[in-house]
């Protein structure tokens, strides 16, 4: 009987042992994968930080909800969500003409000076980035998306890459199937991630193009065409600042980019496509006339994107400025 009791007894401290150990491997922040409770003890109040300094940065500027959210769709493009957009460096990726326009980023520099207060050494910028763009679409009108953080900050960037896999303006239907298709996206979500495009605006740079050569496979609506040619008079007269709303409401997320392209009135090429092409059609009527529907499929593409190829555990670093790799302070 005592024997018995001390099997017993060795067993419950082994149980607990496990326990301990696994909670510490839980919530230590040393995880070598994402986790939906991550900074739990190394950083308990990271959300709420990033969210109120974020309420602040939207009551000063409604379009950055928009900017935030394409930072992150360019940052997880190219070599994953590490926040590589980011370093200020000879291979900047910034230098890639598919980043003309991409703001916000001395936000994200703001933001981890503030988390580096409250959690030192800590939270990573690719984490910040993906929280920034989380906040965004919920305080755009948009669904709360409950993300898994854990992300480790990239020590390399390069500007060939960027050049190489941010998609193009020009993007056909097969090529953006396959662009997200890698990051693990079915054909829904794959077509719910274009509804990004809700929130912002085009520049006039990129469809100039398209307005003005002709195509006859082109099912634009004429009266928005013409509404274009006059924000966008030609070619030769418009600037880089010069830009069209992505859609009738370009301030709040919404479905209403599916219902603008149903009616032939998306601002690019691949707006026009997937509301044509049979694989993508029945989903973006359905995206039209069901909001919540396209928010369910939305929120999944989103933390399927923003977790694809990411650096975690001892790969990559924490940087403590988001502009520079921690080897040259």
């Amino acid at each position: 009987m005592e024997s018995w009791n001390a099997v017993m007894l060795l067993m419950q401290l082994i149980t607990t042992i496990v326990m301990i150990l696994g909670l510490c491997a839980e919530f230590s922040g040393g995880s070598n994968e994402l986790a939906y409770h991550y900074y739990d003890s190394s950083c308990p109040f990271v959300e709420d930080i990033v969210r109120k300094e974020m309420i602040s940065i939207f009551e000063a500027d409604p379009s950055a909800p928009a900017a935030f959210l394409r930072l992150l769709f360019h940052d997880c493009q190219v070599q994953g969500c590490d926040a590589s957009i980011l370093l200020n460096s000879k291979y900047s990726e910034m230098q890639c003409s598919k980043n003309f326009g991409i703001r916000k980023l001395e936000e994200i520099g703001r933001l981890k000076l503030i988390l580096e207060v409250a959690c030192p050494r800590q939270v990573s910028c690719a984490d910040i980035i993906a929280l920034a763009a989380r906040d965004s679409v919920l305080f755009s009108g948009g669904p709360f998306i409950q993300i898994p953080l854990g992300r480790k900050d990239s020590t390399s960037c390069s500007s060939l890459q960027a050049d190489a896999y941010l998609p193009s303006t020009t993007i056909n239907v097969d090529q953006l199937l396959h662009i997200f298709n890698a990051k693990g996206m079915d054909l829904q979500e794959s077509v719910a991630i274009l509804g990004g495009h809700t929130l912002g605006a085009g520049h006039c740079t990129n469809i100039v193009d398209r307005l003005y050569k002709t195509n006859l496979t082109d099912q634009m609506d004429p009266k928005f065409q013409l509404a274009l040619k006059i924000g966008c008079p030609s070619k030769t007269l418009i600037n880089n600042l010069t830009f069209i709303p992505n859609d009738m409401t370009p301030t709040i997320f919404d479905n209403q980019y599916y219902r603008d392209i149903v009616m032939g009135k998306g601002l690019f090429d691949i707006d026009s496509n997937i509301a044509r092409d049979s694989r993508t059609m029945t989903i973006v009527n359905q995206f039209a006339i069901d909001e919540e529907y396209f928010f369910q499929a939305f929120s999944s593409a989103f933390v399927k994107l923003s977790s694809a190829n990411v650096l975690t555990g001892n790969r990559g670093e924490v940087r403590l400025q988001c502009d520079q790799v921690n080897h040259l302070h």
